[in-house]
Formats: structure tokens, sequence, C-alpha cells
């Protein structure tokens, strides 16, 4: 990739981090459609083409217009198998539609959950009435109208709700068990947690049962499917990846300890200490200064 196009990606996130949303056109072997951090942002896809998504344990062959929503706790990846390929995506995060009330239980729908249906076949007609909706996005975007997010969020809810009338896709196949399926995705959103990027973003998930709500399960399901798939419980593989996480903020910020407890979830930074001593045997700050000063000498 070259330096304009470095430059240009980076730009586009700026955007977007600092909007909440952003709407655009695909185009041939446009880069800007994966320029963005699935940790943020949901992504609502019109596309004409040949792709081969893979969403969870999912994977959608398709030939022709689709609708696919991503949720960005939820790992998917997209494979673009023809030569041309265009349409509209359109980026935005949960803070942006939560102001609106009605969101809530549109993010529970089936389009975003873990077991739902991301991927819907969109007629001809279908098609030329979403991308009337995706241009007004586009030209809306573009405006100083004041209350051109309200509008904005009015459109995608306008998009959900069609959606949600359509037959979800039947053109799939499945790669495995439900159990073994859910430890995947759960292991995949661990891993999207981090790294910790700032101080200002704190770990969101912190627990067994925020990671079964976030899932859309109960937590004693996703406990008996990690256990099971894994031979490790839910906590553990939690607990771990925060001491993991913990030691690099330890080891590669200038964070004091405060900054590290908040930023890994902890209310106070006794917990974080007790929590960190009772992982590794020693506390936060006689770690980072043991091996701070090994390094220096070696």
């Amino acid at each position: 990739m070259s330096k304009k196009q470095e430059r240009s990606i980076s730009e586009f996130n700026n955007e977007l981090k600092l909007k909440g949303f952003n709407i655009f056109q695909i185009e041939k072997d446009s880069y800007a459609t994966k320029a963005y951090s699935r940790k943020d942002f949901y992504k609502i896809c019109l596309t004409t083409g040949k792709s081969r998504i893979h969403y969870s344990d999912k994977s959608y062959n398709h030939e022709g217009t689709v609708l696919f929503f991503g949720n960005p706790h939820i790992p998917y990846s997209w494979e673009t198998l023809s030569t041309e390929y265009v349409g509209y995506t359109c980026l935005f995060s949960e803070e942006f539609l939560s102001l609106s009330k009605r969101s809530e239980s549109l993010q529970q729908s089936p389009l975003f959950k873990v077991d739902g249906t991301p991927v819907l076949k969109i007629s001809e007609d279908q098609r030329l009435f979403l991308n009337t909706i995706f241009e007004k996005m586009m030209q809306e975007q573009k405006t100083d109208y004041t209350y051109k997010d309200d509008l904005i969020r009015n459109y995608i809810n306008l998009i959900i709700h069609e959606a949600l009338k359509l037959e979800p896709s039947q053109n799939y196949y499945q790669h495995q068990n439900a159990l073994s399926r859910l430890a995947n995705v759960f292991l995949e959103l661990l891993e999207r947690q981090f790294p910790i990027e700032g101080i200002d973003k704190p770990l969101a998930l912190r627990t067994a049962k925020d990671y079964a709500k976030n899932l859309s399960v109960h937590v004693n399901y996703l406990n008996r499917a990690v256990k099971e798939v894994t031979g490790h419980s839910t906590t553990s593989h939690i607990n771990n990846r925060i001491i993991h996480e913990a030691k690099a903020l330890l080891l590669h910020t200038d964070w004091n300890i405060s900054d590290v407890a908040y930023s890994l979830g902890f209310d106070y930074p006794t917990y974080f200490n007790n929590f960190f001593k009772k992982a590794t045997g020693t506390n936060p700050g006689t770690y980072r200064t043991s091996h701070i000063s090994t390094n220096k000498a070696s």
C-alpha cells in the first residue's frame, strides 16, 4: 500500500471516529471498504457482484445483489470473487445509532445476532429502492443541515426495517456444531477487545455475563460451550487475556497503575492489584519496576 493510501485510510478512520458514521460508494478494488475498526463500527453493505462472505461459522456464496449486516463483535470476512463489484457501505458506531430511542431493539434483531441472518438476497426492484436510500445518505452527510445526524439515523433504521421484511438467505453452509460455534465466536470476541488503545476507551466486556449478553445467549450456555470445547472456563479465558494485556500495558506504556486498572475495567486500583497479584504472585508496580530494570541491565 502506498503512503498516499495509508494517509487516506488514516484520514478516513479519523473522520469516522469523529462523526460516528460514514457512507460511501464501493468502487472496483476499493481499499476503503476494509479501512475501519470492527471493534467499533457496525456495517451495512449493499453490493452487486460475486462474493463469498464468512460470518461466524457460516459461509455465504452469492452472485448478484446482497444486503449484508456486519456486527463488530462477530468475526467475519469478505472475499470479492468478481472483477466488477459495486455498491454502497454505511458504517456507524453503536453510540451514534443509540441516540435513537428505537435502536436498541433493532440491534437485537436477527440481523445482528450471532445466530442471525446477516446476508439477504436482493431483487432488482429492492436494489433500486435501497440504492436511493444510500444515495440520500451520501448526499446528506455532505450538507450543513442542523439535523442531518437524525435524518441519517432515520435512513439507517429504514434500511433495517426493510431488511427485516425480507426472507433471509439460505445459501450458506455451517462448519461446526452449535457449542463449537459459540465457543469460537466467544474467543474471537475476546480477542477483539484488545489491545487497549487508550485510557478513554476502557475494556467494555469484563465478565462471562458481559460476553453472554453481547452474544445474546444465557451465561450458563456460554460457560458450557467454552468449557466443553476448550477445557477451560469462560472466566479463565477472560482473566488470562486481561493479565496478558495488563503486563503489556505496564511494560510498554507510561500510564500509572490507576490508569491501567481503569482501562482494564476495574473500578478501583486495589481491585486490580489484588487480581494481578493473585494471578502472577506480585503486584503491578513491582512487576513493572523489576522487568524494566532487567531490560535496562541486559
